[in-house]
């Protein structure tokens, strides 16, 4: 709708504001234990935020699927009562293959079954996007173009030296934006932020993939049996730590918390991940995933094969590189997967 230039000044001074107002407002900060760590929580100070972070701790999927939340409270007269979070949120800092994540889930929980959760918080949000300024170790986010993202937010912050480029793509983004002492971006400023999206294309490539990602779906059609599902397998601890962080994981469990008084309760849902033991299990104690190699080559094909196919054939997997970092055993890069599937077609069969 709009694209003007804040200086860092005036980018503070905006901040303020927006933490001034009665909506909660979240933002990327330093992570509690101190350490060079980073993580999305409740923004209270504008000292606080930090756009030139290299990677979160957790997405901000967070904020738009939690961890824990309650679907309904009842209780065994036969009463219950739905329960929604209506509150209205801001969330500052967004990297844009987490933006492109989230905008993947926003496709996936309208489409089939419609979740009234999670499109009420994604509805009340207001997205502060963020090109990234330092790359993370284990970034491969332009091999799975995500580098640089083009819709979702409702504002877009690109740092260019001396200040910010800040584009408004939505009303509301309009409106928040139109608080803050701006100028209208020059062509030069226009131009450092085209060199700032260019350079993030090319660079934030700590493990480039040796394909196209509209080729894994291909590549994995024929590699259902291939060894290292099994090689990769012996070292998993089935922590699902993978799974916990990554944006794009979405899979829930639904259970029945009952109260002291085993007359009332809670339904909530909570996260689970493919590669968690017993995540299968049915009636009656019957696991169709029991093997960890299973489990293991499920995760793969959920991002390069499943998901695309649901969603116009856009990749699971954004290249954040939360789950190399988070794996103990160093076997959940998809990367290194998806080469040695592409180097070793002799061993791929049907």
């Amino acid at each position: 709708m709009s694209v003007k230039k804040l200086s860092k000044e005036s980018l503070l001074n905006w901040v303020d504001e927006i933490i001034s107002t009665k909506k909660k407002v979240y933002g990327v900060q330093k992570h509690k234990d101190k350490t060079d760590r980073f993580e999305f929580a409740p923004l209270d100070s504008t000292a606080d935020l930090r756009l030139d972070y290299d990677v979160t701790v957790l997405p901000p999927k967070k904020y738009f699927q939690p961890p824990t939340e309650t679907l309904v409270a009842f209780d065994l007269k036969g009463g219950y009562k739905a329960a929604c979070d209506t509150e209205k949120f801001i969330v500052i800092g967004i990297h844009p293959y987490d933006m492109i994540a989230i905008n993947q889930m926003d496709e996936l929980f309208q489409k089939d079954n419609y979740d009234s959760h999670y499109m009420t918080r994604r509805n009340n949000a207001t997205i502060i996007a963020c090109d990234v300024a330092t790359a993370s170790k284990d970034i491969f986010a332009s091999s799975m173009k995500t580098a640089t993202v083009k819709k979702g937010y409702d504002i877009l912050l690109t740092d260019i030296g001396n200040g910010y480029v800040a584009e408004a793509a939505t009303k509301k983004g309009q409106l928040l934006l139109d608080k803050a002492k701006t100028e209208k971006a020059s062509d030069a400023d226009i131009k450092a932020r085209q060199a700032v999206w260019e350079n993030n294309e090319k660079n934030l490539n700590k493990h480039p993939l040796n394909c196209q990602p509209s080729e894994v779906s291909e590549l994995l059609e024929k590699a259902y049996n291939h060894p290292v599902w099994e090689e990769k397998a012996k070292t998993c601890f089935s922590c699902g730590s993978c799974n916990q962080v990554c944006p794009t994981c979405y899979c829930f469990n639904v259970h029945d918390d009952m109260n002291w008084d085993l007359k009332s309760g809670d339904r909530k849902r909570t996260w689970d991940g493919c590669l968690l033991d017993g995540f299968t299990k049915v009636a009656p104690d019957h696991e169709f995933r029991a093997k960890k190699s299973d489990r293991f080559r499920h995760r793969l094909y959920r991002k390069g094969k499943y998901v695309p196919s649901k969603i116009g054939g856009q990749i699971a997997c954004v290249g954040c590189g939360r789950c190399i970092g988070a794996c103990l055993p160093d076997i959940a890069n998809p990367v290194k997967v998806y080469n040695r599937l592409l180097e070793d077609t002799s061993a791929v069969k049907k």
